[in-house]
């Protein structure tokens, strides 16, 4: 024992293991992700273009993954409905009735998966990859039908995009067919007889082997394999012509007619259909006959339906902002929430690595709730968080006020009857929401950096705002970049960018001196030119640029100004469309 362990270590060590553990791993997890039709070739024909590929996705994902953060934005589902439950081979016996009549009860029905979306989530990261609906119970004695399974209802974020994988994706689950044929492979025909038999009929004890011989019991069977054959072909001309395609970008509700008589039950609506539940078995009193008067026979429940769904959820924001990284789009979305949304700052690439979304809520004045805030400076978050705890040791905390003395002392010494929190809900006339993405850099549209990963998020967005660093040494050169990524991911996609947020402004003549302040004017001068000039909108509009320094949240009620008149007009055209 102790040779071989040895042995086992010393080849662990070789450089021969070492290699053929290299190529296995290689060969595994490219297989995962290359096509369906390049997975047939051999792991040696592999480009080192697709490998390098491949890997920059599997570092994508562990970006996103790392410091704790469960956002999810794509995962594939295998749906499995419940199976129906089996029928039953019983007879009635009470007293003076030894040999009664069948009384065998059919199983219940299989339950049902829905899909239903809600505001409730915000990511796809709580979804199983396997869920299973819940099976029918079986039939009884004395005619008792088997209760059906509960329909499952599987909630969804509010933007998720549902799409049924097709039968060549290597990803997709086998059907009950195809599960079946796979495990009777390498059995001689009577024994896969024996076993089809087997998940299909219920016998009565003792009575298996006569059944088999007896002609009603063949035509049933025969019955049942005609009926097989047609669900198969049913089943296989709706994933082909009508499969699974659905938008979930609003949650749905089932209104109850006005004029519905006193104590009708309101069915509550529970989402989108996605498999149906298998049908259940059918009791021994169904194959009743003038030949046969009592059938020693019953059949097994169906499987349910099985599909396989490719879940991917693109964030339902308004605004979209956009820019390289450390360009202070998280800085800014703070600024204009009023320090609500909790996004990280830091002064290094890739702070924000997955979307965040916040809410801008605006007055009929054009004062945001934002700008009512009492922390007007918005800093890293280690720095926040150090100056935190230094109050808390100082005990500068021990004879606070409380959230709700605050308010009321705000209500007694404040000059404006406008005030953050819970009274801004009287004077809210407008709110939208922006979405914070992780920073974009050159070559993201080919899977480069956080790539894709939240590109996809800003397709729904109703317009795109860019934000670049004013303070850095060629802003112009980041928007060229910005709107030629957007084109490569997607063509038109640029097309949705009304702003141009010139971020950093503080940086620039931030002593006051007479000649740092012209050089600041000069720099914002070429980027409205340039704007102007090469970043002219395809209906002919020139997008609007703004300087601003979110940090001391400056400027800032301009720009909710704009952002107000996108949405409204974004809103108003896809009423009409609609």
């Amino acid at each position: 024992m102790t040779k071989s362990l040895a042995g086992f270590r010393l080849f662990q060590r070789s450089p021969q293991c070492t290699r053929a553990f290299s190529q296995s791993a290689t060969s595994f997890f490219t297989l995962g992700h290359v096509h369906y039709e390049e997975q047939r070739r051999s792991p040696e024909k592999y480009t080192p273009e697709e490998v390098e590929a491949f890997r920059r996705r599997r570092k994508t994902e562990w970006k996103r993954r790392q410091r704790g953060q469960t956002f999810l934005d794509h995962v594939i589902v295998s749906i499995r409905a419940g199976k129906g439950g089996d029928g039953c081979a019983a007879f009635h016996r009470e007293k003076f009735k030894p040999f009664g009549p069948p009384s065998g009860g059919n199983g219940g029905r299989g339950g049902d998966v829905y899909l239903l979306p809600t505001s409730e989530l915000t990511t796809l990261s709580s979804i199983t990859t396997k869920i299973r609906g819940e099976n029918g119970q079986h039939g009884q004695g004395t005619w008792q039908n088997g209760r059906a399974g509960e329909p499952l209802i599987v909630k969804v974020p509010l933007g998720t995009v549902v799409r049924e994988l097709p039968r060549d994706d290597p990803r997709r689950a086998k059907d009950e067919w195809e599960a079946e044929a796979e495990s009777l492979e390498g059995l001689d025909p009577t024994e896969k007889m024996e076993k089809m038999r087997e998940r299909r009929w219920v016998h009565y004890p003792q009575y298996q082997e006569a059944n088999v011989e007896r002609d009603s019991f063949k035509d049933a069977e025969t019955e049942l394999y005609k009926t097989e054959r047609q669900r198969k072909y049913a089943s296989w001309k709706r994933l082909h012509e009508n499969p699974i395609q659905l938008d979930l970008e609003k949650a749905e509700t089932l209104e109850r007619p006005v004029d519905a008589p006193l104590g009708t039950k309101h069915q509550d609506w529970l989402g989108h259909l996605v498999a149906t539940g298998g049908a259940g078995g059918l009791g021994n009193p169904h194959f009743t006959s003038q030949v046969n008067r009592s059938p020693k026979f019953a059949t097994r429940g169906h499987e349910g339906e099985r599909v396989t769904l490719a879940l991917e959820l693109k964030i339902l924001a308004d605004i979209g902002l956009v820019g390289i990284p450390n360009a202070g789009k998280s800085t800014l979305l703070r600024a204009l929430t009023g320090g609500r949304a909790k996004t990280e700052i830091a002064g290094y690439a890739f702070t924000t690595l997955n979307p965040v979304v916040g809410i801008v809520r605006v007055a009929e004045d054009g004062t945001f709730e934002g700008s009512l805030s009492d922390n007007a400076v918005h800093d890293e978050t280690l720095i926040e968080d150090q100056q935190e705890r230094e109050r808390m040791e100082r005990g500068e905390y021990a004879n606070a006020l409380t959230r709700n003395q605050l308010s009321s002392e705000k209500i007694e010494t404040a000059d404006s009857t406008v005030r953050p929190g819970y009274y801004f809900d009287l004077y809210e006339k407008f709110r939208f929401t922006i979405a914070d993405n992780p920073g974009l850099i050159l070559r993201a549209s080919e899977n480069v950096g956080l790539g894709h990963s939240f590109l996809r998020s800003m397709e729904r967005s109703l317009a795109l705002v860019y934000v670049v660093d004013l303070s850095g040494p060629s802003p112009w050169e980041e928007l060229s970049i910005l709107r030629e990524e957007l084109e490569k991911y997607q063509p038109g996609m640029s097309a949705k960018a009304r702003m141009v947020i010139a971020n950093k402004a503080d940086l620039l003549a931030g002593d006051g001196d007479a000649a740092a302040v012209e050089e600041a004017k000069e720099k914002l001068k070429k980027v409205q030119e340039f704007v102007r000039e090469e970043m002219v909108l395809p209906d002919g509009r020139v997008m609007d640029v703004v300087p601003t320094s979110a940090k001391f949240s400056q400027n800032l009620t301009k720009v909710v100004k704009f952002m107000q008149g996108y949405v409204e007009e974004a809103r108003e055209r896809l009423e009409r469309e609609s």
